[in-house]
């Protein structure tokens, strides 16, 4: 059984994702969703595939459940949850502390960086996003 390795991504909140509520706008979170996947990628893919590949987004579905503020300290946590082909699915928690502010699943594509087509990424290069970890017993 292979288990995602967790990437936290400190979110930094500027003035301008406040809106007119007070509180962080809705949009800021795809923002910070983007930039945490960006960095997991960054963080655990080896340099040549950096290199030579691209993310982009596909779909995010978000539930949102409690607001952020700008004095916040936000980090959102990431899971790749698997591969299929060219594309990569996550699952993405935003939380104040241990309160969760958002869950967000999303779904990417990956593309060459030179052709801008669809990619699949070598089995190697996926690995390193997963380890390996005991099979649940019943």
């Amino acid at each position: 059984m292979l288990q995602s390795i967790p990437h936290s991504y400190s979110v930094a909140i500027d003035p301008i994702d406040i809106d007119f509520m007070g509180h962080v706008n809705n949009a800021s979170y795809l923002k910070w969703v983007q930039a945490a996947v960006i960095s997991h990628w960054e963080r655990l893919a080896p340099a040549d595939a950096i290199a030579s590949h691209l993310w982009v987004a596909l779909k995010h579905e978000i539930t949102y459940r409690k607001p952020a503020f700008l004095a916040d300290d936000v980090v959102a946590t990431v899971l790749l949850e698997k591969v299929h082909g060219a594309r990569a699915f996550y699952q993405t928690i935003i939380r104040r502390g241990e309160e969760v502010l958002a869950e967000v699943t999303s779904s990417w594509c990956c593309v060459d960086a030179s052709t801008h087509r669809p990619a699949r990424l070598a089995e190697s290069v996926i690995e390193r996003f997963f380890r390996k970890g005991i099979a649940e017993r019943d």
